[in-house]
C-alpha cells in the first residue's frame, strides 16, 4: 500500500500526515524528515522462479498516424537466460519495450508479463525492473532519496535501498543530487532503481551506455548471474561484442518486424560463413589444389588466402599431398556483428557512406 507519510518525509515537500495501513488503521507518522518507516518489503530475498515468469508479445503493433513503428511482433522471453533485443535505430525496440511496461498502448495485439498486462500487476516494482531512460529522475533529489521515494510506493524496506546502492557502486554519491551525475553514474542509479523490488523480470535498454570498462563488465556478470537464478532478462544494446558475451538468445527487429528469434550460436551460424585463413609461400598453387564447386578462395595478398567451404583439416591434408608448405592455418568463425549486419542490411533506416580501408588509402597515396 502507498505510504504517503514516508513519501512526504523523503521528498521534503509535504507536512507530516496520517496514512491508513493495510488493516484500515491510521497510525501516526513519527520521525524526522527523511526517515523511512518501512511497511514491509522483501529485503533482497530471491523468490522461487517458474516458467510463467516470462514476457509474451502476441501480434503486437503500434502506429503513429501513418507511420508503423511495430508491425505484428510476436515473441517470448523466457526465464533462466539472457535475451538480447537488437535492431537498427528506428527498428521499434524502444517502442516495444515501452508497450511491455504500459508507457505506450498497443494499436493491435497484446503483451504480458507473467501472464498479465503490466497495468494489472499489483506491485510492479517487485515484478518487473525497468531501465528505459536513466535521466527520468528528479534532478534536485539525491540518489538515495530518489530510491527511497520509489521504495515507499511499494512498501519496500529501507535496507533494500542501501543494498541496491551498494550493489551498483553509487555509495560515494548517494547523497548528492542526481542532476549533477555523469552519464555513467546516472546509468548506475537507473539500474539501482530497476533492482529495487528484487524483481523476477528485468528489462534494460542500453544499460552499459556511458559506463567505464569495469561497469560494463559488472553489468555483464550481473545479468548472467540473475539469469542463472531463473530470472527473465530482456537486454537491449548496440554493442555487438558485449552482447555476444552476454546473451543466450537473440531477438532482432528491423523496420518494426521480427527478423530473427533464435539462440545466439544458431543465429551466427545461419548468417555468417566460416573461413580458414591460410598463409603459404605457394598460395597460388594451394588455391588451385583446393578449388571446387562449393569452395570460395579470396586472395588478400600474394601469400595469403581466405578459404570457405572446406575445413582446416582438409586444407592441411591437400597441402601435404601436394608438398605445399603452410605457415599459418587458422579457422575463423563469423561474429554476432557479422550476422547482425547481414541480417539487418535491408532494414537500416540511416545509411552512412563507406569509409575506404586504411590499406587502400595508403596504396592511393603511393600511386
Amino acid at each position: 500500500m502507498l505510504d504517503l507519510c514516508e513519501i512526504a518525509q523523503i521528498c521534503g515537500d509535504m507536512p507530516r500526515i496520517w496514512s491508513p495501513d493495510a488493516r484500515g488503521m491510521a497510525p501516526q507518522c513519527h520521525g524526522a524528515a527523511g526517515q523511512v518507516h518501512p511497511a514491509g518489503g522483501r529485503g533482497g530475498s530471491i523468490r522461487p522462479r517458474n516458467v510463467e515468469d516470462m514476457i509474451t508479445a502476441e501480434g503486437l503493433g503500434k502506429r503513429y498516424g501513418d507511420k508503423v513503428a511495430v508491425d505484428d511482433v510476436s515473441f517470448t522471453v523466457r526465464p533462466g537466460s539472457v535475451t538480447g533485443f537488437l535492431g537498427p535505430n528506428g527498428a521499434g525496440k524502444s517502442t516495444t519495450m515501452r508497450m511491455i511496461v504500459g508507457l505506450d498502448r498497443p494499436s493491435s495485439g497484446r503483451v504480458s508479463v507473467n501472464g498479465k498486462e503490466y497495468r494489472q500487476l499489483g506491485a510492479p516494482l517487485t515484478e518487473v525492473g525497468v531501465l528505459l531512460d536513466a535521466k527520468a529522475v528528479h534532478t534536485g533529489r539525491s540518489a538515495r532519496n530518489h530510491l527511497r521515494a520509489m521504495a515507499a510506493t511499494h512498501g519496500i524496506q529501507a535496507s533494500r535501498v542501501d543494498e541496491v546502492i551498494d550493489i551498483t557502486g553509487i555509495g560515494s554519491v548517494a547523497r548528492k543530487r542526481a542532476g549533477g551525475f555523469s552519464l555513467g553514474m546516472g546509468q548506475r542509479l537507473g539500474i539501482a532503481a530497476a533492482l529495487l523490488g528484487d524483481p523476477h523480470t528485468l528489462i534494460l535498454d542500453e544499460p552499459v551506455n556511458g559506463l567505464d570498462p569495469e561497469g560494463v563488465r559488472w553489468v555483464r556478470q550481473f545479468v548472467r548471474h540473475a539469469a542463472s537464478e531463473g530470472r527473465t532478462i530482456l537486454l537491449s544494446s548496440h554493442l555487438m561484442s558485449e552482447m555476444a558475451q552476454t546473451a543466450d538468445h537473440v531477438i532482432v527487429l528491423g523496420r518494426g518486424k521480427v527478423l530473427a528469434d533464435a539462440a545466439l550460436p544458431d543465429l551466427v551460424r545461419a548468417w555468417t560463413t566460416e573461413r580458414v585463413h591460410v598463409r603459404s609461400p605457394r598460395a597460388a598453387e594451394l588455391a588451385s589444389a583446393v578449388s571446387g564447386r562449393d569452395v570460395e578462395v579470396v586472395t588478400s595478398s600474394p601469400d595469403t588466402l581466405d578459404i570457405s567451404g572446406l575445413p582446416a583439416s582438409r586444407i592441411g591434408d591437400l597441402a601435404f599431398e601436394q608438398g605445399i608448405p603452410i605457415h599459418e592455418l587458422t579457422p575463423t568463425s563469423g561474429s554476432l556483428e557479422d550476422a547482425y549486419l547481414a541480417l539487418t542490411g535491408e532494414s537500416v533506416e540511416y545509411r552512412t557512406r563507406a569509409v575506404p580501408q586504411a590499406g587502400a588509402q595508403l596504396e592511393e597515396a603511393h600511386a
